[in-house]
């Protein structure tokens, strides 16, 4: 067989092992030995395997990624995400769909806080969804606000998925963090909308809440307090220069241990679990990571990079047409892979072609984390809806899927947005280079 045979049946193996829920990490490294080995020798499959694991754990770039996780692990632990969420119902819980807007903005702020799309659905999930239930919230509106909104977790900075592109690219991570600020915000004024929109054409979606007074509303804000000051010392030291990626994500994570020490929400024991649950995430990103890097020396030895971009390049169309082609690649490839894995996967094959072409590099990181959010919610794979689905055993599956269609209108809605007026994910950035 031809290298580049070789390269797509190894491509179809890994999309059939991420189907059957072989741990990302693990599929891409056995499919990288193998198929390295094939096209080469054992010997120098195994040599390379040892290599790539020892430089991905010992790259001290890398060590962004630990500090930013620990930094979500404490926050949730020290209860910031259940006085964000307190903070947003009282400003818009007495509307329509009060409680999925104070979703939506709750989720915001913790994904200034946190930087990873599953663990915002997730503790959000478990504060949001027993207060809809008892309000009589439909489950479809409920399930899908979540899932869905919490998919800010990899657009707002910290972004876990925009540090491994920025690692990946030779990116600034600094600048990926700001260029994701407008764009994050507008994701989230668009859900507000979509969820006003579907409770002003059903009402019965969201019964509105019990109004609170001006003062109540202003009290509240003592709520966000701790998540602006978080947020201001991590990515506004980490924009100022003041830290490195990596000081940035510790003096993050200090700050979160400090508030939860003062708060008398820490004890040893909840220190202990918040930093294994850090951990265990952590090593998750990075053994990813170092599995992508394995098989990223297979592709390379497939061809089917070097193959790939020809035909991308000589396609006859201008370079605005190629751009939407790679994002309908993205796209469909987010409804079988994980937005972290599709990423450290195709960037290897598609960032030449977007250099090639003239693309700013900070911009097209902040749209493929885009078409990344919706493939955490589309079927089959949902890794989000799956996550709600855990905390609300007893909704069906499709109805949570349902529920995340008008959401996905609009992110697609922003990508193309976003394509036409690329300046919302530059004009920030430009401010600070």
């Amino acid at each position: 067989m031809t290298p580049e045979t070789v390269g797509i049946i190894g491509i179809a193996l890994l999309v059939f092992l991420f189907l059957v829920r072989v741990p990302i990490a693990f599929a891409m490294a056995v499919v990288g030995l193998v198929g390295f080995a094939y096209l080469s020798d054992a010997e120098s499959a195994l040599s390379i395997l040892a290599q790539d694991v020892y430089e991905t754990l010992s790259n001290y770039p890398l060590s962004v990624i630990p500090m930013f996780i620990l930094m979500g692990s404490f926050a949730f632990a020290s209860g910031i995400s259940q006085r964000l969420y307190s903070t947003s119902y009282t400003w818009v819980g007495q509307f329509r769909g009060g409680l999925t807007m104070a979703t939506v903005l709750a989720c915001s702020g913790f994904s200034a806080i946190c930087g990873s799309t599953a663990a915002t659905a997730a503790t959000m999930g478990k504060i949001a969804l027993p207060e809809m239930k008892k309000y009589g919230y439909d489950d479809v509106l409920a399930t899908g606000t979540v899932a869905s909104a919490g998919t800010l977790g990899i657009l707002i900075p910290p972004s876990t998925v925009l540090i491994v592109y920025g690692i990946l690219t030779e990116q600034s991570i600094g600048q990926l963090f700001i260029a994701g600020i407008l764009p994050g915000a507008i994701l989230s004024i668009f859900f507000v909308a979509t969820v006003a929109l579907l409770c002003a054409r059903n009402p019965n979606l969201g019964p509105p809440g019990i109004p609170t007074s001006w003062r109540a509303k202003v009290c509240s804000l003592s709520g966000i307090i701790e998540a602006v000051i978080l947020f201001s010392l991590a990515i506004g030291g980490l924009f100022l220069g003041w830290f490195s990626p990596t000081q940035a994500g510790a003096v993050g994570a200090s700050g979160a241990l400090l508030i939860g020490l003062f708060r008398g929400k820490f004890d040893l024991k909840v220190i202990s679990e918040s930093m294994k649950d850090g951990l265990r995430t952590a090593c998750m990103v990075l053994f990813i990571l170092a599995g992508a890097t394995l098989f990223g020396h297979f592709l390379a030895i497939s061809n089917i990079p070097f193959a790939l971009a020809e035909w991308v390049e000589n396609l006859p169309l201008p370079p605005m047409a190629i751009m939407g082609v790679l994002l309908l690649i993205y796209f469909i490839g987010g409804f079988f892979m994980d937005a972290m894995a599709m990423i450290v996967v195709t960037i290897p094959i598609f960032f030449p072609i977007v250099e090639r072409l003239g693309f700013d590099p900070i911009w097209f990181g902040v749209m493929i984390v885009l078409v990344g959010e919706m493939g955490v919610i589309t079927p089959p794979v949902g890794v989000n809806v799956f996550v709600i689905k855990g905390i609300a055993p007893d909704i069906p599956l499709e109805k949570i899927f349902r529920g995340i269609f008008p959401f996905l209108a609009a992110i697609i809605l922003l990508t193309i947005i976003l394509l036409i007026f690329p300046n919302i994910a530059t004009f920030l950035p430009s401010l600070v280079s």
